[in-house]
């Protein structure tokens, strides 16, 4: 046993355990947070419950949403009856019932005992719309242009309205923004030229064409909203009243109970898509994550676009050309230290040097016509890309040098022999071969960079942002705007949600596409590094 323990053996096994609970650790993770996630866009099942509550009978319709086992000794500290309860636990339910503007709450709490019956509600439907949450009924007609139809109209109904929706975004988002962008650029270039009264009335007079041509693409805009205005769907909720949901609030509807299981799976891809495609809306709780989804994606680019040339330059000189004395030592300190600074002192400073110094100095020097109101001296996504990158410079600087170190010195002793310089024996024969340590950097900084969010609270992210940063619009790519992050949604969708428990299966889905997104990320990074690292094996051997 002696023997045995002095070999080592016992050490690499436990070392090989450690990996191994690591790793099965982050793997069941995943699948917490992936199956949590996932299964929201599962349509779950509605039920008719018939409870017996202080006296009175109701019927509640609605989804099981959580349920949990609670004791009999806390229900009788809180002042229920148990004198007709048998056993120690009772079964305690969270009913999703929805319907928010007829009924106080989204959820309501129930034990079973105090439900006398439970069964599927029949032909039940779940109408999704664009505030107010769910609603549970059943539809019993249509009407259109003030007449009613019968239920078989409905899915007709439900098709015609989303092609006016779509034709809704459309104006909005095209001819509307467009026109709003062309009177924005015409109403500064008339601050600019104020002076000139001959410029002045061309300048109105474009400006008196371009809003005659909104209000032409404004009264298009009122039609088609009237025209879903006066559309409803007919639904009778889970008290017997008949109730009229304008079609401009319907989204989507489906029949839970009546599905198949390929029904059921096809409408499940649909819903993940639209959380995939479409913007949130419901102070978040609602929608799709699309604005974060790019805003996460753009600045890590970016970011990555700024860190890597800084810090491949800089590992480059601390191992290239610096000498060996203490203004080297000391600006390796100050790397190894930079490693260590907490990021929200990277946002303060951003917000003070790239937002107020730097940002505030461009808007001085080319936007002056534009003050008071800023351009890039507010927080926007370049600011936060900069801020980035300073916090992931350290990783990169030290994964490259160490790359650097790795590379025999006869390479660079046989390039000088043959007369190259030392500026073209670094371009074309060091650095290719230091590639893949920089791509092994890159990975770090972009797997750090991605899931920051507090320095992002401070220089550029926002709740919601009305625009990408990126449209149709010379020139093109708007680096001063405020973007939307995957990272703070989590953050706003869990703690500043004002329905908390409704928002939670969102909190595991966004969760879960963050890690999805940085996972992608890496893996063509890896994939980029793996390449390299074979098409320069031969010459480091």
């Amino acid at each position: 046993m002696i023997k045995w323990f002095k070999s080592g053996s016992p050490w690499i096994w436990l070392t090989a355990g450690a990996v191994s609970l690591s790793l099965v650790a982050v793997l069941g993770l995943l699948l917490l947070i992936g199956w949590k996630g996932l299964s929201f866009f599962w349509p779950a099942p509605v039920y008719q419950f018939d409870v017996s509550f202080n006296g009175s009978n109701q019927i509640i319709i609605g989804e099981i949403y959580e349920q949990k086992s609670v004791s009999v000794e806390q229900l009788a500290d809180a002042g229920i009856d148990v004198s007709n309860i048998e056993g120690n636990t009772v079964p305690r339910y969270l009913i999703k019932t929805g319907n928010r503007e007829r009924v106080a709450l989204d959820f309501i709490t129930l034990l079973k005992t105090q439900i006398t019956r439970q069964v599927l509600a029949d032909n039940i439907a779940v109408i999704d719309r664009d505030k107010n949450g769910k609603f549970y009924g059943y539809p019993i007609g249509f009407i259109d242009g003030g007449q009613r139809r019968g239920i078989e109209d409905i899915e007709g109904g439900l098709l015609q309205a989303n092609l006016v929706r779509i034709q809704l975004d459309s104006l909005k988002n095209t001819e509307i923004a467009d026109i709003n962008w062309q009177l924005n650029q015409q109403r500064l270039k008339q601050r600019e030229l104020a002076l000139d009264e001959s410029a002045q009335q061309s300048f109105e007079a474009e400006i008196e064409r371009l809003q005659d041509a909104y209000s032409e693409v404004e009264q298009r805009l009122f039609v088609l909203q009237e025209k879903l205005q006066n559309d409803a769907l007919v639904v009778v909720d889970m008290h017997g009243n008949e109730v009229m949901l304008p079609m401009i609030q319907v989204l989507d509807m489906w029949y839970p109970n009546n599905l198949s299981f390929l029904g059921k799976l096809t409408h499940w891809g649909h819903q993940v898509v639209k959380f995939l495609t479409e913007d949130p809306r419901e102070a978040n709780t609602e929608g799709g994550v699309f604005p974060a989804i790019f805003g996460t994606v753009f600045m890590v680019l970016l970011m990555s676009i700024i860190v890597t040339p800084l810090g491949v330059m800089a590992a480059i000189y601390l191992h290239e050309y610096a000498g060996k004395n203490g203004f080297t030592k000391l600006i390796r300190v100050a790397v190894i230290n930079l490693a260590g600074v907490p990021s929200i002192v990277y946002g303060v400073f951003g917000l003070g040097f790239f937002v107020y110094m730097v940002g505030g100095t461009i808007d001085d020097v080319f936007f002056s016509s534009q003050l008071p109101t800023p351009t890039f001296g507010t927080p926007g996504i370049l600011w936060s890309a900069l801020t980035l990158a300073i916090l992931t410079l350290p990783v990169v600087i030290v994964s490259t040098e160490e790359g650097l170190a790795r590379i025999p010195s006869s390479v660079r002793h046989g390039s000088l022999a043959l007369g190259a310089t030392q500026s073209e024996t670094l371009w074309r024969i060091v650095l290719p071969m230091a590639s893949p340590a920089i791509m092994t950097g890159l990975i770090l900084a972009v797997a750090r960079a991605a899931g920051e969010v507090a320095p992002l609270m401070l220089v550029g992210v926002v709740k919601m942002a009305p625009t990408l940063p990126v449209d149709g619009h010379f020139p093109y790519v708007h680096l001063d705007r405020k973007f939307m992050h995957l990272g703070y949604h989590i953050y706003d969708v869990g703690f500043q949600s004002p329905n908390v428990e409704a928002a939670r299966p969102l909190v595991y889905a966004t969760s879960f596409l963050l890690v999805t997104v940085i996972v992608g990320l890496n893996l063509t990074a890896i994939g980029i590094r793996n390449h390299l690292r074979e098409k320069f094996r031969s010459l480091e051997q």
